[in-house]
């Protein structure tokens, strides 16, 4: 979702839950995340932003001059850096043990929990949206690959970066309905927007939180 503010544009995601007011929440990377009550109508939600414009802008816009190029991660003992797990910031001691390990086995250690992770949240969100979609994968991989969030081949084999373990859940149910998608269109032709718009209407917004922070999505 979307609105212009002093000729800019401000997107956000929007989280319903039960809950009486409405709360609009920046974070670090300048994903903005309006949690809202049930059934709450999109203009009143509109309007809220709206109200919290001029500070979200200018919020941004400080980010935005301070963000640089990804530093290296830490890896040692002691856990200190901060590494994305599904959209969270953490320490390395928060997601793997760090005692006793070099360099080199808490990278191997990190990689082995980033595959593992990966494979538990996508198995357990593909089943709902295969069964709405009627597409049955062949197979489901968890994959290395420098270019791609996921893929499906015509055999309907379906891939799935193990760096997605860093994103938030909705931005990885993007790429899951996306790759379902293609069991059906192989190409990216109005047919298939239109099916993946009919499951996750808001699919650009999620696809935005990829496009804005996935070069910070590393090892």
């Amino acid at each position: 979702m979307n609105i212009q503010h002093n000729d800019q544009t401000i997107e956000f995601h929007v989280e319903y839950a039960k809950r009486k007011k409405i709360y609009v929440q920046l974070d670090p990377n300048g994903l903005v995340t309006v949690k809202a009550p049930n059934g709450m109508p999109e203009e009143q939600i509109q309007a809220a932003v709206a109200l919290q414009g001029d500070w979200i802008l200018q919020t941004l816009a400080k980010q935005e001059k301070a963000r640089e190029a990804p530093k290296p991660k830490e890896y040692r003992e002691g856990g200190e850096g901060e590494f994305l797990h599904l959209g969270r910031r953490c320490r390395l001691d928060e997601l793997i043990p760090t005692e006793g390990r070099t360099e080199e086995q808490l990278r191997a250690d990190l990689k082995k929990f980033y595959f593992s992770s990966c494979k538990k949240i996508v198995n357990e969100r593909i089943g709902p949206y295969a069964k709405q979609l009627k597409a049955e994968p062949k197979s489901i991989e968890i994959i290395e690959s420098v270019s791609k969030w996921g893929s499906c081949d015509s055999r309907k084999r379906l891939n799935f970066n193990y760096l997605l373990a860093m994103a938030p859940t909705y931005a990885i149910d993007y790429v899951i309905v996306h790759e379902l998608c293609h069991i059906h269109h192989m190409n990216h032709d109005r047919s298939f927007w239109r099916k993946l718009g009919s499951v996750l209407p808001d699919y650009k917004e999620r696809e935005l939180y990829l496009n804005r922070y996935g070069n910070f999505m590393v090892m």
